[in-house]
């Protein structure tokens, strides 16, 4: 599953004005794939030229290419990639921005993990939360058949775990003619 990001972007939910200083990314990749957090990553500090990011794999493979991909900008300070469970981030409201790209699906217990992201959010910061699958989907649902611990949520199971979790603000966009959702939350 491949989204083309840089095409579309819900309307009404540009991040592009948000004071940001400091980024988390959470990512949980498949040993093997790209290191996706490595480009995320290095996407978010070129929009954010003043922010530093720390991008958070489950995964010690994607951690070691996302440190290899963002090498200048670690040896900057700008950039820390670090292996860690989004079931138990250590950060304590450190984060302007957190986001998760294609990787929800992975989380164990979306609450406790939004929790986790919650604490790790500066007071006013956002979370965002960007899918290629809606939860309703065919082909999407079919990868939860082959893929072990994979599970595909919908936005309205996304929004109730966000409130849940202590989130104040939930908004979201779904595609309007494909599976893909955004759902943005304030802290």
């Amino acid at each position: 599953m491949k989204v083309n990001y840089k095409n579309w972007m819900p309307k009404g939910m540009v991040l592009g004005n948000l004071a940001v200083t400091c980024v988390l990314i959470i990512v949980t990749v498949l040993v093997g794939l790209a290191p996706i957090g490595g480009r995320n990553a290095n996407e978010l500090m070129r929009k954010y030229p003043l922010s530093n990011v720390t991008a958070v794999d489950y995964s010690e493979v994607s951690v070691a290419k996302a440190k290899d991909y963002n090498k200048e900008l670690i040896n900057q300070g700008r950039c820390k990639v670090q292996q860690g469970d989004v079931s138990a981030l250590d950060f304590n409201e450190e984060y302007d921005l957190a986001t998760a790209f294609e990787t929800i699906y992975f989380w164990p217990g979306l609450e406790k993990c939004f929790t986790q992201v919650n604490k790790a959010l500066k007071p006013g910061g956002t979370f965002m939360i960007v899918n290629e699958a809606d939860g309703r989907d065919k082909a999407s649902l079919q990868y939860e058949k082959i893929i072990e611990g994979m599970k595909c949520h919908t936005i309205e199971t996304i929004e109730e775990a966000l409130v849940k979790s202590g989130f104040s603000q939930v908004t979201s966009d779904h595609h309007e003619s494909k599976p893909w959702i955004t759902v943005i939350a304030k802290k």
